[in-house]
């Protein structure tokens, strides 16, 4: 992210912050989005094709067709200069089409006004980007697609759209937009959000019945059936197994093989490490998982032995499971994840090598890891996430990572007891959960 292109978007972000229509409202809860909202503000105009991506139900359309589709009505756009189109209404089946679709668009242009398209799970169109590209053509037309299928909408982006495409991906509400919802007492609110997530509609049921049902019925009915079958698996059970695997793992270094070394002492001998490993790309095409890579900070390179994967809504995962495994440790780093990412860093899981000898003076290797290494540009921040601590033997373990990197980046344990921040003698800084959480500035404290 440019210095310029920085400043710009952090001060539209400070404007719709403080523009009180601009919210998502839930059974009259308000639910602001507004740095998602930023940057589409900020995209405006500039000649690429918008493309917000993300898991379904993670709030895309309403974004797109409400939030964003206000914002210009404010700024004096004309209803008739905003073209919707909703590609999971079935009254649009035929838009589908792709020379139907461009018809239809092409209708609604009638003089040279800057029109601004919007057009919701744009993948549903055969040879989406030919027709999505003969809009970057024509002067008046600025386009805006979402789409759940990050093979189709994410990794092709620079290919399909000529290098004029511009992503914005989205995440389920972040715990910061949770609570500016229900607001009350944060330790409730922190307890309700890992346990049924972090998706819009969750909000508007109001028991543990209902929001179950809704989230084992969502990933049943839309994220099972977009995986299984555009992606023709035939070994339903066994798909089922694997992502149950993951789901009750969450935090726990794997790769295909040991997966398929699992299933294989469980009786699925069948489901080979190269099934697993594909099975795991469609989970990451749709959002549903997130992949940490292991890096080595003294090394400064890529382990491609082990991984991490990572659930992108835990209300998700923990309906896979039926609620029964609710791990607070293994849920809160999944967690810390994931606001890492919804922050824009890179995120990975690092590991560091420590050599020396023994009390007989023989050498050891001993290997320590850094839950996360978050990188965005220059910055650089590793962090510990550890429950409690509740002594001193306890500390010693969870800073004896921290303490042999020996760069000068940011060290950090957050740990979700309600503290101040105050940092150890060797520079870490102990942060609380909420604070981590809930102010997007607390890695700099």
């Amino acid at each position: 992210m440019n210095t310029l292109w920085s400043r710009k978007f952090q001060l539209i972000l400070c404007c719709l912050q403080k523009v009180p229509i601009l919210a998502k409202i839930l059974n009259g809860m308000k639910i602001p989005r507004p740095t998602y909202l930023a940057q589409l503000v900020s995209a405006k105009g500039n000649g690429s094709i918008k493309i917000v991506t993300g898991l379904r139900r993670c709030g895309k359309s309403y974004l797109l067709f409400n939030l964003f589709a206000e914002y210009l009505a404010n700024e004096g756009v004309g209803q008739n200069h905003i073209i919707k189109i909703d590609l999971e209404d079935i009254r649009n089946l035929e838009l589908r089409q792709p020379l139907e679709l461009v018809k239809y668009i092409d209708s609604r242009m009638t003089d040279s006004s800057m029109y601004y398209i919007l057009i919701d799970e744009v993948q549903h169109v055969e040879n989406f980007s030919d027709v999505l590209n003969s809009y970057l053509k024509i002067e008046n037309a600025d386009v805006y697609v979402t789409g759940s299928n990050s093979k189709f909408l994410s990794s092709d982006i620079a290919t399909e759209f000529r290098g004029r495409g511009d992503e914005i991906h989205m995440y389920p509400l972040s715990f910061a937009e949770y609570y500016s919802a229900i607001g009350g007492d944060k330790a409730d609110a922190w307890k309700n959000y890992f346990t049924y997530g972090g998706l819009p509609h969750v909000l508007t049921f109001d028991s543990h019945i209902k929001k179950a049902n809704y989230l084992s019925n969502l990933y049943r009915t839309v994220y099972k059936v977009d995986l299984t079958e555009r992606n023709r698996i035939g070994k339903t059970k066994e798909f089922d197994e694997l992502i149950k695997s993951l789901a009750s793992s969450i935090g726990s270094p794997c790769n295909p093989s040991k997966l398929s070394n699992t299933f294989k002492s469980r009786g699925n001998a069948d489901l080979s490490a190269n099934t697993i490993d594909t099975y795991l790309s469609y989970m990451e095409d749709v959002f549903l998982i997130e992949k940490a890579s292991r890096y080595d900070v003294k090394g400064k390179k890529y382990i491609s032995t082990l991984s991490k994967f990572y659930f992108t809504d835990m209300g998700v995962r923990n309906a896979l499971l039926d609620f029964r495994q609710q791990e607070e440790t293994h849920i809160m780093e999944n967690i810390i994840y994931n606001e890492l990412c919804i922050r824009g860093f890179s995120v990975d899981v690092g590991m560091v090598e420590v050599k020396g000898k023994n009390d007989s003076d023989e050498w050891y290797r001993k290997q320590f890891e850094v839950d996360f290494v978050a990188n965005m540009g220059s910055k650089r921040y590793y962090i510990q996430s550890a429950l409690a601590i509740p002594d001193r033997e306890k500390m010693e373990q969870e800073c004896n990572s921290l303490k042999n990197i020996q760069d000068a980046f940011k060290k950090i344990i957050i740990v979700r007891d309600n503290i101040n921040p105050w940092h150890t003698d060797d520079g870490i800084l102990i942060l609380g959960l909420f604070d981590f959480l809930l102010n997007s500035n607390s890695l700099d404290f």
